[in-house]
């Protein structure tokens, strides 16, 4: 596959179906739930914000994708998440895992261990959370070590262990960092754009992967994960000439997401190349 058969793919697959708001719940951390939502809204779908296990478990049953995110685990999650990926994995439902801070404390590290045999259908973290599930999960050699928000390798260095993740799950993995990567285990797509002013503000990671499970409503993983990873990448690069600092980025993005449209997407600036 090359990069013009992609953006064919891309335009196929979003199309027409960018504007039918899918249900797409998550469950995900307090700090950024608003933004993530915000972000959802103003791409197309219908959000919802979960907590509890039954109301999780019952949104997994109606949604069209799912998003989990592991960024502040409160004592509820440690029912909430494993239960609801066992109904995602029960019902075939496609998924998003955000493996925040993966490494960092004994009640994460068990609910990730946990997440394995569920198989997300994307998998979206820094260098460092990829490179540490990998790790977790037992696909690549190296300690597993304590992680954090914020990455300390480059996201060229995790492109290997995303391909063992995407290559295990049967789905995609997507590394972000200065450049993006998403990859199926097959081919691994290099994409371009965004802003460094992505990285002054809370909640941009955890936005991208509820946008990714937004993508998953319609597409399948591969093309989902960089669908979502173009789109960021093009409302950062608009949103950064638009602003005067960081508060005024984050609505400017939010703007650029309502104004997205498939061939924004598509023509972001991105190259594929295969796996080694």
């Amino acid at each position: 596959m090359n990069s013009a058969e992609m953006q064919r793919k891309i335009l196929s697959a979003m199309g027409a179906k960018w504007a039918e708001r899918p249900f797409v719940p998550s469950v995900t951390n307090y700090v950024t739930a608003g933004f993530v939502a915000d972000c959802q809204l103003a791409a197309g779908c219908s959000a919802a914000m979960l907590n509890l296990p039954d109301e999780a478990c019952e949104a997994a049953a109606m949604c069209s994708a799912f998003y989990v995110n592991l960024g502040t685990v409160v004592p509820v999650y440690e029912k909430t998440i494993p239960a609801v990926c066992e109904k995602l994995s029960e019902l075939g439902k496609p998924w998003a895992l955000d493996p925040v801070a993966a490494g960092l404390g004994e009640t994460r590290t068990k609910l990730l261990l946990g997440l394995k045999k569920h198989k997300p259908s994307i998998i979206r973290g820094n260098a460092s959370e990829i490179i540490n599930l990998a790790r977790l999960w037992e696909l690549r050699d190296g300690d597993f070590s304590c992680g954090m928000v914020d990455s300390s390798n480059a996201a060229e260095d995790a492109v290997d262990s995303a391909v063992l993740l995407a290559r295990y799950t049967g789905g995609a993995a997507a590394v972000s960092g200065s450049i993006d990567y998403v990859t199926d285990g097959i081919v691994t797509a290099a994409s371009y754009g965004g802003s460094p002013l992505m990285g002054r503000g809370t909640g941009y990671g955890c936005a991208l992967g509820g946008i990714a499970a937004f993508c998953l409503a319609f597409a399948e993983p591969f093309t989902a994960a960089l669908c979502a990873v173009n789109a960021f990448n093009y409302a950062g690069k608009r949103a950064e000439k638009k602003c005067a600092g960081t508060g005024s980025f984050r609505s400017a993005f939010i703007d650029e997401l309502f104004c997205m449209t498939a061939e924004k997407i598509a023509h972001n600036p991105f190259e594929i190349a295969e796996c080694q």
